[in-house]
């Protein structure tokens, strides 16, 4: 039976207008990005197929292209499309972020730095630049690779920090393996990153790690 043939209620589309995405099941809310089916198949029931295969949203929208186009039924025009999705959800968030009057605390910052950082294959370490409200001025990726002591510099965040004339902080990386623990590698860097911005005014408000679940907050750790 074609989704056109179910009752209204229960058509993913009409559901999300009628009730809001929230209530929809990662399969409907997908049903309704693949927008159509293939023969034999409905979007919810290709949607359904999909996330068994991939094992979950998550993997889904971050498989690459050779494999999100390896699916039966999906093409490069369609991974495209979910990856300008996913680009403008990033981008939206960091504009609700930026436009506050200031950071709230700390579950804004995980929101967002988990937006920008989770879904990456590679580490990278990022600085939030703050002034003396706590307003972004902006938020920039500085180094990649692996993010220990010895590949981040203090004197280019410094440097980046004066350039933006910023007054705080809040540092962050990624780890891909899904473990978010600090290492003792992630206490030096910061201890030395700390000490570093101290000597031009700036302070470290907090540093987080991006992994597999809720960010971890070096400050609530009592680590900063």
């Amino acid at each position: 039976m074609a989704i056109t043939d179910w009752p209204a209620t229960e058509r993913p589309r009409e559901k999300l207008l009628q009730t809001g995405p929230s209530v929809l099941s990662d399969a409907e809310l997908l049903a309704i990005f693949l927008r159509t089916g293939v023969p034999g198949r409905s979007a919810v029931t290709l949607a359904r197929e999909l996330l068994s295969a991939f094992g979950g949203l998550r993997p889904l929208l971050e498989a690459d292209a050779r494999s999100f186009t390896g699916y039966h039924g999906l093409g490069v025009a369609t991974y495209a499309q979910l990856q300008a999705v996913l680009e403008m959800g990033r981008r939206h968030l960091q504009a609700r972020l930026e436009a506050r009057d200031a950071l709230s605390g700390p579950e804004d910052t995980r929101r967002f730095l988990t937006a920008r950082l989770r879904h990456l294959p590679y580490e990278v370490f990022a600085c939030l630049f703050l002034d003396n409200r706590h307003q972004i001025l902006a938020f920039e990726e500085l180094f990649r690779g692996t993010i220990d002591a010895a590949s981040v510099y203090p004197r280019e965040v410094a440097r980046r920090a004066l350039e933006l004339n910023a007054a705080a902080v809040i540092l962050a990386h990624n780890h891909p393996s899904g473990v978010a623990e600090p290492s003792r590698a992630d206490e030096l860097m910061t201890g030395q990153l700390s000490e570093a911005l101290s000597m031009v005014d700036v302070r470290v408000l907090d540093h987080f790690i991006v992994g597999e679940g809720r960010p971890v907050s070096f400050a609530e750790r009592g680590l900063l």
